[in-house]
């Protein structure tokens, strides 16, 4: 099956670059460009992508307002974001996950590294570099207004899928939670989702988002 992908980038040449190294890829389509965010947004609706690698800073509508515009549209619900950018902050990698993307990414990412997060990302998994791991546990831990929210919908989980949501947050694979619990990866992946199901969300990177918010997963445990 051939994933489709929106590129959303304020540079002409950026996205011609990543057009032509997306498009030799057999499993892998470019169906579109934007130039700004709000076109991200037009053409993720008229595109129906399976994952728009997004740039943060554009014209018109940044890619964290457009990221928050697809993510809030229900209709878009099978669309994924992947943030990819020259701006590793601390502020930038909280925000992107808060919006709803499933991944960021900097642009001095390994070209073979992009392709297998976007393979990634539209199988619903989440992924984020080392360096905007360590700035999201980071900006949990320096903002103490943000930890201890309401736990949505936690109670519901069961003991199993309490373990799983706290090694998600720890950024733990499906093998690697299986390997952990002794379970087979199909029997994780599953638990995994219904996870999700329960606390009403996309995908992984958002569990990681509730896990630390919440006060469930603890910096450093």
């Amino acid at each position: 099956m051939t994933i489709r992908v929106l590129l959303a980038d304020d540079q002409a040449l950026v996205r011609a670059s990543f057009r032509m190294i997306i498009d030799s890829e057999p499993d892998l389509e470019v169906v579109g460009e934007a130039a700004t965010g709000g076109e991200a947004v037009g053409l993720a609706r008229g595109t129906r992508a399976d994952v728009v690698l997004m740039d943060i800073r554009m014209p018109d509508m940044d890619g964290l307002a457009a990221t928050r515009a697809i993510s809030a549209d229900e209709d878009l619900a099978g669309v994924r974001v992947l943030i990819l950018t020259t701006f590793e902050a601390d502020e930038y990698v909280f925000q992107a996950l808060r919006a709803g993307a499933s991944g960021f990414l900097g642009k001095g990412v390994e070209l073979s590294d992009l392709l297998d997060a976007i393979r990634l990302v539209a199988r619903g998994e989440a992924l984020l570099s080392p360096r905007a791991t360590k700035a999201l546990i980071a900006q949990y831990l320096t903002t103490p207004d943000l930890t201890n929210a309401p736990a949505p919908a936690l109670t519901s989980l069961t003991e199993r899928e309490r373990q799983v949501l706290v090694l998600v947050a720890a950024g733990l694979s499906n093998d690697a939670i299986a390997e952990r619990l002794h379970v087979s990866p199909w029997t994780a992946k599953t638990h995994v989702n219904r996870t999700m199901t329960k606390l009403g969300v996309r995908d992984r990177a958002q569990l990681v988002v509730i896990a630390y918010q919440t006060g469930f997963a603890q910096p450093g445990a």
